[in-house]
């Protein structure tokens, strides 16, 4: 195997600026409607659903600036990888309270690992993730470790 060099592996602690979003309950209502739900502090605004958080984040772009799939472009947080095919490995949770209307969070994402593992059909590359969802008082939130495997 052998794939990760040195430098591949000097990217391991890099963290993307840390990005800010104020959750408003308008969002809230929005959100909960579009993906059906049913409790009613969720399609009141009172409470956000917990994958609420997963999008709160994302940059709104024209259709010409995502990929082929749909997908935002990569941050470059995960350096390129010698191999090229790439699929989502996992993702773990931890959630530490709630998202409510007015609260202000900070994402922090970071490459916490790259690793190499012989695979039935070859060798893969595993890149772990972590992202932090933290107050602006920087109480947490949500941590989160996703894992993609490339092959």
């Amino acid at each position: 195997m052998g794939l990760l060099t040195p430098e591949l592996m000097a990217a391991v602690g890099r963290e993307l600026p840390p990005e800010k979003a104020e959750v408003t309950r308008r969002e809230i209502c929005k959100y909960a409607v579009a993906t059906g739900q049913r409790l009613q502090k969720f399609l009141n605004g009172d409470e956000a659903p917990p994958l609420f958080l997963f999008g709160l984040f994302l940059a709104i772009r024209p259709l010409e600036e995502m990929e082929v799939d749909g997908r935002q472009p990569d941050t470059g947080l995960v350096p390129e990888l010698p191999l090229k095919r790439v699929m989502a490995g996992g993702s773990e949770q931890s959630w530490h309270r709630g998202v409510y209307p007015g609260d202000v969070l900070v994402s922090r994402q970071k490459l916490v690992d790259l690793f190499e593992k012989k695979g039935g059909q070859g060798p893969l590359i595993f890149a772990v993730v972590e992202n932090r969802v933290e107050t602006e008082a920087g109480e947490p939130v949500m941590t989160e470790k996703s894992t993609r495997i490339a092959r």
